[in-house]
């Protein structure tokens, strides 16, 4: 299996696509002021304390107070407490935690009102981002992820991951583990750390120490809502998270960050360093690569499935619920459950890229084209578990009930990947009158001469959908030869799916949107 990741950049941030055999399976936006990001570290202030959720309210900057439940305060929450305000005294200025004792551990079952206060100064980091209303989720277990290693002050236990199987090699990573790490530092070895070098995994530990003590460091001068440790972007994170021999390429179409990705591979894993590229096309990089075609086909209500068959995905605010249809496959196959049968394991398949793909987090129910025989349910079930094995998100499967319905539970992080494909008219905005879209090509060129004489834009690019591209070059003398020749410029034409087919936009040399200059009667 092939894997891509490819970063298209824009003026207010980036979008991330990641590929799995040429298919879309995962999209993030990042905007420019993206914060309370998932691992960011705030100093944050207690704003309120209610005992009937035995939680706090804590204001980390963010327009509505973050929520800490005490159950996410964390075993050494009193070590913490200690050592940040030793640190903000200036009376502790060893950042690794040599020499720092800890103080016992909290009660599990304890009251929030009794190790915390309100107008109280914590760290604590966000497990949760923000999401519709609500603010974000917060933890005081901190924890510094790494390529190979997870570090976990206040902490001196070890932890290898389960999904390593050898014994062996289980028992090399933590003898290995325990003889590197430093005092009052715990570990967990993730599991890309099987078979890695002891020099990677000491590399590694020592980065994470570093942005431990540059981090303390911050702590010592900064205010209430200040950023300690942020995380890095996501594009870095899932490079660090998903690389492996697997991927083939990371095409980056913004300098910038095209440095900083290689230079970020060149410090993880140097061999990688060539399959950082930074693309020059003409077209935009998700045009180019057909993300935007594959983004306008899967995120709709409706999704086809390859050889027949669709699904219905519904949002609701309880649970989402997808129903399988079989569509034209009626017909192919010689009797009806071995139509469900096909149907429903194809529908699998497309189901788990879907809830990885939109991020759906929550109670997922999904209702499979009815099969009497337990072995096809059988078969449905395991299907969809192999499916979500590539999910980083924390998931549960239930097999299909005597319904049909199988139940799946997904651990939600960040806001809902939710794009509308349902294109609305700009000249009524839904209201159900239309204006005619053959008018559009008119509209165009009334527009490029305006541009092109009134305003006289030497240089002139307009970002339109590919059927009006195709309309404007087709041809030996196309109506864009004819533009050439009346205007004496050479007007440039991009394929731009992303945009509707009545829409476009005049862009100059450096990529920025031409305003037309329009000047009212009164004038």
């Amino acid at each position: 299996m092939s894997t891509e990741l490819l970063i298209d950049s824009a003026q207010n941030g980036s979008r991330i696509a990641l590929l799995q055999d040429k298919s879309l399976v995962e999209l993030h936006s990042e905007g420019m002021d993206n914060q309370f990001k998932v691992g960011d570290i705030y100093l944050g202030t207690v704003r309120k304390i209610v005992n009937g959720l035995n939680a706090a309210f804590i204001d980390v900057g963010y327009e509505k107070d973050a929520f800490l439940h005490y159950q996410d305060l964390g075993a050494n929450f009193n070590s913490l407490t200690k050592f940040t305000k030793m640190v903000r005294n200036n009376n502790y200025g060893n950042y690794n935690l040599k020499g720092f004792e800890n103080e016992p551990e909290i009660d599990k079952i304890g009251k929030i009102s009794g190790p915390l206060s309100k107008n109280q100064q914590i760290l604590v980091q966000v497990v949760k981002e923000p999401i519709s209303t609500k603010g974000p989720r917060l933890s005081c277990e901190l924890s510094l992820p790494g390529r190979y290693l997870v570090l976990v002050p206040f902490s001196d236990s070890v932890n290898v991951s389960k999904k390593i199987r050898s014994n062996e090699e289980r028992r090399r990573l933590l003898r290995l583990i325990n003889s590197i790490k430093p005092a009052n530092f715990g570990v967990i070895i993730r599991t890309v750390a099987e078979g890695q070098s002891v020099s990677d995994l000491d590399k590694d530990l020592r980065n994470l120490l570093t942005n431990w003590e540059e981090g303390m460091a911050k702590l010592l001068k900064a205010k209430s809502r200040d950023k300690i440790i942020g995380e890095m972007s996501m594009a870095s994170s899932l490079v660090r998270d998903l690389l492996n021999e697997s991927f083939d390429a990371i095409t980056v179409e913004e300098e910038s960050t095209y440095d900083q990705i290689r230079s970020y591979i060149r410090n993880i894993a140097p061999e990688k360093e060539k399959i950082v590229k930074l693309y020059n096309g003409k077209a935009k990089l998700f045009e180019n690569f057909g993300i935007e075609k594959q983004i306008k086909s899967l995120f709709g209500q409706t999704v086809s499935l390859p050889q027949g068959g669709y699904v219905i995905i519904e949002h609701t605010e309880a649970l989402h619920v997808i129903d399988v249809n079989s569509g034209n496959k009626s017909n192919q196959e010689s009797d009806q459950e071995s139509t469900a049968l096909k149907t429903n394991l194809v529908a699998a398949k497309e189901i788990g890229r879907q809830l990885r793909l939109r991020d759906m987090g929550g109670i997922i129910v999904v209702d499979f084209i009815d099969m009497k025989r337990a072995e096809n349910k059988k078969a449905i079930y395991e299907a969809m578990k192999d499916e979500l094995k590539f999910d980083r998100s924390k998931h549960t499967v239930l097999p299909l009930s005597k319904f049909g319905l199988m139940q799946i539970t997904r651990q939600r992080v960040r806001p809902e990947v939710n794009i509308v494909t349902k294109e609305t008219c700009p000249a009524c905005n839904g209201t159900g009158k239309i204006q005619a879209s053959i008018l559009i090509a008119d509209k165009l060129e009334r527009d490029v001469d305006h541009i092109a004489t009134i305003q006289n834009v030497s240089k002139i690019q307009i970002g339109l959908h590919p059927y009006l591209h195709a309309y404007f070059t087709t041809g030996i003398i196309s109506r864009r030869v004819k533009w050439f020749f009346k205007y004496n410029k050479w007007i440039k034409l991009i394929k731009d799916s992303s945009l509707p087919v009545t829409e476009y936009r005049f862009l100059d040399e450096s990529g920025e949107e031409i305003e037309l200059q329009v000047k009212s009667e009164t004038e």
